[in-house]
Formats: structure tokens, C-alpha cells, sequence
């Protein structure tokens, strides 16, 4: 097991964690979505009708749909499907009937989830260091301790163009230059186990796979995966002798190198 890995296991496991994590990955929750004005009105007459049809069309010119439904983009996207597909109008209304003009209106109401929301969180952390972010020359040139500044279209054309690693698919969500050595990474903030999250974990440890003369790639977990379970996420971890670190040590992980 790497020692960031195993410093990392220890540091979850450990009192505070998820106290101290939230200077990280900070939550907030969004405000209540402001319905156009006659919505309730509208929506409490098609409900009157009983015409499913009508009432998922009305519905779909919210912002936020009632319901979560793996066939609403494409109904939202394409509204000619609506009177193409009377099953799946038919399974959809019938839903929306039963739940009532309350529910609905609180539903459609609801912020966006929280989770939606980590996208930038990490970056912004980061932005709040000691540690100066430089234009790609600068970057280049310097013998200090930074960061890469730019979109994360820039930070990839770096790592083809300037470090020459044309095998990379993911963008890295940061490249830190220190001790002479160029680090890439991926950050994420992992919820749960299972499906989409598994997959964001493998993502970020495809990033540990990178180790060139001066080039290494590490991937910067946080939330679930740490902790000591049967999980896939953890068994992985555990065998780990790559190295994934929590953000909460990464500048130790900066002063003391890999």
C-alpha cells in the first residue's frame, strides 16, 4: 500500500474527518426555484382533467421536472415524441396523477441537489493556498512551488504538447509543479458506492497510472471511498501502491514530495 493511501485510510478513520472536509467540498443548499407566475393555476387544472398528455407537457416547461425518469430528456429535448409513445405518456401521467397538485408544486420547487454542485469546489479550495497559480510560461520557467493556470482544456493541451503524454484521455483537474517535478491530478468527492460513483473512483486512479521522468499522476479522493468497509472502492485502495491521497494532505503531499 502507498504511504499517501495508507496516511489517507488512517485520516478518515480518524475523528474530525468530515468536520474538517467541508473547508473543501463546502455544501450549500440552493434556493427554492421560483415558479413562473399562473404555474399552480395551470397545473391544478390539467390535474382537474386527468389528461396526462397535456399535463406532462405543461410540466416539462418547468425548470425542474417532479420526477426522475431516465426518458424526460428525451421528451424535453424532442417534444414530437410525446404523442409518438402513448405507453411511456401513459406510465409517466399515471404517476404524476397519483401524486397530487401539492406534491408536484413542491417537487418542481425543489433546489438543485447539492452534489451538482462540488464541481468547482475543489479548484476553488485550491485557489485559497499559499501556492501562486501561473500563466503556462511562467509556469514553465519557475523553480517555486505552483500551480497551472487555465481551463481544463488548457491543462490537457499542456500535458500533450509541453510534456508530450499523448495517452492521457481525462483533463486533470490540476498540475502542480514542484521540485522540479510536474503532478497531475484528479479530484473527486465520492458519495456513495456503486455504479456512476465507481466509475468516477476508476476514473481518478486511471490518472495515478502516469509516472515518467519528472511527470506522476495522483488522484485526490475524499468522502466515502476511505472508509474501512467491504466495498469496492476501499479493497481497491487497499492494494493501492499508486498514490491516491485525500485533499485534507495535500500540502504535506507538496512539502515532502512523493
Amino acid at each position: 500500500m502507498n504511504k499517501w493511501v495508507k496516511k489517507s485510510i488512517n485520516l478518515a478513520n480518524s475523528r474530525g474527518y468530515l468536520d474538517r472536509l467541508f473547508e473543501v467540498y463546502p455544501i450549500e443548499m440552493g434556493a427554492i426555484r421560483g415558479l413562473p407566475k399562473g404555474t399552480k393555476a395551470k397545473v391544478k387544472n390539467v390535474l382537474k382533467t386527468k389528461n396526462k398528455l397535456h399535463l406532462i407537457e405543461t410540466l416539462l416547461k418547468l425548470s425542474k421536472f417532479p420526477i426522475d425518469d431516465p426518458y424526460i430528456a428525451s421528451l424535453r429535448r424532442h417534444p414530437h415524441l410525446l404523442k409518438k409513445n402513448p405507453k411511456t405518456i401513459k406510465r409517466i401521467g399515471k404517476r404524476l396523477l397519483s401524486m397530487g397538485l401539492g406534491t408536484i408544486l413542491k417537487l418542481v420547487a425543489k433546489p438543485k441537489s447539492p452534489s451538482r454542485q462540488l464541481g468547482h469546489s475543489f479548484k476553488n479550495w485550491l485557489l485559497t493556498k499559499k501556492y501562486p497559480f501561473l500563466k503556462e510560461n511562467e509556469f514553465k520557467e519557475t523553480n517555486k512551488v505552483a500551480f497551472l493556470e487555465g481551463s481544463d482544456k488548457k491543462l490537457k493541451e499542456f500535458v500533450i504538447n509541453e510534456l508530450k503524454i499523448r495517452s492521457l484521455k481525462r483533463r486533470p483537474d490540476f498540475i502542480l509543479k514542484t521540485k522540479n517535478k510536474f503532478i497531475l491530478g484528479e479530484a473527486k468527492f465520492l458519495t456513495d458506492y456503486g455504479g456512476t460513483q465507481n466509475n468516477q473512483f476508476d476514473g481518478a486512479l486511471t490518472m495515478t497510472k502516469i509516472k515518467r521522468d519528472k511527470i506522476i499522476g495522483i488522484a485526490v479522493l475524499d468522502g466515502i471511498a476511505w472508509f474501512k468497509s467491504n466495498s469496492y472502492m476501499y479493497k481497491t485502495l487497499n492494494k493501492l501502491n499508486r498514490i491516491a491521497i485525500s485533499a485534507l494532505l495535500l500540502e504535506e503531499f507538496i512539502k515532502k514530495g512523493p
